[in-house]
C-alpha cells in the first residue's frame, strides 16, 4: 500500500513539474504578451470542459459577448482561437492569409490514411494543382454547361414530390446525388443505386470527428496507439471502417470513368477532364488527378441536401414568403412552364430568397479549422505557431445589429428600395474565405435557385395535418449539430400541387 502511495505521489509530482515547465517555456515564448481573452482554464486540461458540443456556434457567440470577437481556449497544450467578427476574419484569413490558410492536422484523419481530400491538405504543390483544376472545372462559365442537366434532374424531383411527397428528404438527397455524380463523373445515378453509398457514409462518419474538441484523440494523439479491444478509447475500429470507405470513394466512380473513356461512352465531367489532363501531362502524379473528383464528391454529398431541406422548413414556417415568391414567378414566367436559369435575372425576390436561405440556417456555421504557420501578434495578443483557429460565421450572419430579427426568414434583407438585389459581402463567408474559399460555391448557388424556383412554381408547402385534421406543429430552431454540417431534425409537411394548372404541368411534355 505504501509503495502504491509513493508511486502515486511520484506521478503527481512529475505531472506538476511538466506542467510548470511547459508554462514557464510558454511565458518566455510570449515575451510578456498575453493570449486573446477567454474563459479561465484549469491546470493540465485547460479549457477542455469549456469546449461546447451542441450547438457550438451559439455557445461561442455567447462567449464573444463576454470576451470579445476573438476568443482563446486551451485544451491541454493546444491553443484554439475562435473568430466571431467580419473584421477579424478579413484581417487574419485574408490580409494575413499566408499565415492562416493551412489546414490544421487532424490525428484521427491521419489514422485513417485519408491524406488525399484537398480540403484537408496543406498548401503544398498537390493542393495548388488540385485547387487549380477545381476552379477551372467549377467556375461560373463551366457551370453553364451543366445547366440543362440540372434542370432535367430538378424535373425528376418534381415528379417524385408529386408521387410521394412524404419522402421529400429522400428525394432531395437523391437529387443532389444525381447532380454531383453527373457533374463529377458523368454517371447517371438511378434510384436505389449504390454508387453514392460510400461517400455519404464516409462524410457522415468524418464530420463529427474534425470539429474542435469533438474527438479526444485530436488533442491527445497518443490515443492512436490504444488497442482496438479497449472500449471507448480506441479509434482503430472506426479508422478501419472509414479507411475502407475512403478507398471506395476514390476508386469506384473513377473506375467507371476509365471504362467509359475506353469504350467511347464517356460524357463530359470533372473526372474526365482530370484524366485527359493526365494524358497531356504524363509527368504529373496520378494521385493528384484522381483525388480531385473524389474530394469534391466527399464534401458536397451532404451540404446542399441540408440547404434544400431548410428550404422546405422555411416555406412551412413563413407562408407569406412563399406567396410573394409565387406571385413573382407567376408574373415573370407564367404558369405554362417551369423556371430556367435564363429567368434568374428577372426574379429579384427569388434571388433574395436564395441568399436568405444561405444566411438563415447555415449548413456549416463553424468553419473548418486552420493552423497558424508561425508566431503572430494581432491587436496586441500573442498567437503562437500551431494555433488551431476557426471562424464562427454563424455569429456574424446572425448579428442582430446587422441583421435585425436574425431568426426570422426575411428575403427583403437583400433587396433595395427599388426592388433590386443588394449585394452583401459578408454572405460569401458561408462558402469560406481567402485562399480556402469553396470552389463549388457556384454549383451550390445554382442548385438552390433552380430547385427553389421550380418547387414554388408547382407546389404549396404547408404544415401537415394529423388524422383528425389538426396541423402538426413545426418549430423554429430544429437544427441539430452533426459535426460540421447542420441538418434540420425530421419534420412533416404537406406538399401538394397549387391547382389544376400545376397538376397539368407536371404531366405535360414540359416535364418529360
Amino acid at each position: 500500500m505504501q509503495f502504491l502511495l509513493i508511486n502515486a505521489f511520484d506521478c503527481l509530482a512529475t505531472s506538476l513539474f511538466i506542467y510548470l515547465l511547459v508554462n514557464f517555456r510558454d511565458r518566455r515564448r510570449r515575451g510578456g504578451l498575453s493570449y486573446p481573452p477567454g474563459p479561465p482554464s484549469w491546470p493540465i486540461i485547460g479549457n477542455l470542459l469549456d469546449v461546447p458540443k451542441n450547438p457550438s456556434w451559439t455557445a461561442y457567440a455567447d462567449m464573444s459577448k463576454k470576451y470579445g470577437d476573438i476568443i482563446c481556449l486551451r485544451v491541454y497544450s493546444q491553443v484554439i482561437i475562435v473568430v466571431c467578427s467580419l473584421s477579424a476574419i478579413k484581417d487574419l484569413f485574408e490580409k494575413r492569409g499566408q499565415i492562416y490558410s493551412v489546414r490544421h492536422p487532424v490525428p484521427v484523419i491521419e489514422m485513417m490514411e485519408m491524406d488525399w481530400p484537398i480540403f484537408m491538405t496543406g498548401m503544398n504543390e498537390t493542393w495548388r494543382k488540385g485547387r487549380k483544376l477545381l476552379y477551372r472545372g467549377l467556375r461560373p462559365g463551366a457551370i453553364i454547361s451543366y445547366r440543362q442537366m440540372m434542370q432535367e434532374k430538378t424535373r425528376e424531383l418534381i415528379a417524385q414530390l408529386r408521387a410521394n411527397p412524404k419522402d421529400f428528404y429522400t428525394h432531395v438527397e437523391e437529387l443532389q446525388g444525381k447532380i454531383i455524380m453527373s457533374l463529377t463523373y458523368g454517371y447517371d445515378l438511378k434510384d436505389g443505386d449504390k454508387m453514392l453509398e460510400a461517400p455519404v457514409q464516409a462524410a457522415k462518419l468524418l464530420s463529427p470527428l474534425i470539429r474542435p474538441g469533438a474527438a479526444l484523440i485530436n488533442h491527445l494523439p497518443f490515443l492512436r496507439h490504444i488497442p482496438s479491444w479497449v472500449p471507448y478509447l480506441s479509434y482503430k475500429p472506426l479508422a478501419g471502417m472509414i479507411r475502407k470507405l475512403s478507398k471506395r470513394v476514390r476508386n469506384e466512380p473513377m473506375d467507371f470513368v476509365k471504362n467509359a473513356l475506353r469504350n467511347g461512352t464517356a460524357v463530359h465531367s470533372l473526372a474526365s477532364e482530370c484524366l485527359q489532363e493526365l494524358e497531356c501531362l504524363p509527368d504529373q502524379k496520378l494521385c493528384v488527378f484522381l483525388d480531385i473528383p473524389a474530394s469534391f464528391l466527399l464534401t458536397h454529398t451532404i451540404e446542399t441536401v441540408s440547404s434544400m431541406t431548410f428550404l422546405f422548413l422555411a416555406l412551412v414556417l413563413f407562408p407569406e414568403v412563399q406567396r410573394r415568391a409565387q406571385a413573382e414567378l407567376d408574373v415573370v414566367i407564367g404558369r405554362d412552364r417551369l423556371p430556367t436559369f435564363n429567368d434568374r435575372p428577372r426574379l429579384p425576390y427569388m434571388e433574395a430568397m436564395c441568399k436568405e436561405l444561405l444566411r438563415w440556417q447555415m449548413v456549416v456555421p463553424i468553419s473548418f479549422s486552420r493552423v497558424s504557420s508561425k508566431d503572430d501578434v494581432y491587436r496586441g495578443f500573442f498567437i503562437p505557431k500551431g494555433t488551431m483557429i476557426v471562424a464562427n460565421v454563424w455569429a456574424i450572419l446572425h448579428d442582430p445589429e446587422i441583421y435585425p430579427d436574425p431568426e426570422e426568414f426575411k428575403p427583403e434583407r437583400f433587396l433595395d428600395e427599388d426592388g433590386s438585389v443588394r449585394d452583401d459581402p459578408a454572405l460569401s463567408l458561408v462558402f469560406g474565405n481567402g485562399k480556402r474559399i469553396c470552389p463549388g460555391r457556384h454549383l451550390v448557388d445554382a442548385t438552390i435557385f433552380i430547385v427553389s424556383s421550380s418547387v414554388l412554381s408547382i407546389f404549396n408547402v404547408t404544415k401537415a395535418k394529423d388524422e383528425y385534421g389538426h396541423e402538426i406543429p413545426v418549430e423554429l430552431g430544429l437544427a441539430t449539430d452533426q459535426g460540421f454540417v447542420v441538418h434540420p431534425k425530421k419534420f412533416e409537411c404537406s406538399i401538394v400541387p397549387r391547382d389544376k394548372v400545376a397538376e397539368a404541368l407536371i404531366s405535360a411534355n414540359a416535364l418529360s
